[in-house]
């Protein structure tokens, strides 16, 4: 279970939501001392959704194979760009 204050809960509360859509209880605490709990409405926890990765790395750049020559070029046009 989360703890959070209510300043937290003011300023963090996108992040206390999220904790919430996971399944998590979150306790808010004043001066120290647990005065509330917010709890998720339905007891069966979200599963995260993790960023596919390889799949946006095929999405941009298909099935290209770049060369060591090609990538050595990239890294000094690169390394230019941030002194020029």
């Amino acid at each position: 279970m989360k703890t959070a204050t209510i300043t937290d809960l003011r300023n963090n509360f996108r992040r206390l939501v999220a904790y919430i859509d996971n399944g998590e209880s979150v306790e808010i605490t004043r001066r120290g001392r647990v005065f509330a709990r917010l709890v998720p409405a339905v007891d069966t926890p979200k599963t995260l959704v993790k960023p596919d990765f390889m799949a946006q790395l095929k999405e941009v750049w298909g099935d290209r194979v770049f060369s060591a020559a090609e990538v050595k070029e990239m890294r000094e046009a690169e390394l230019e760009g941030d002194l020029g």
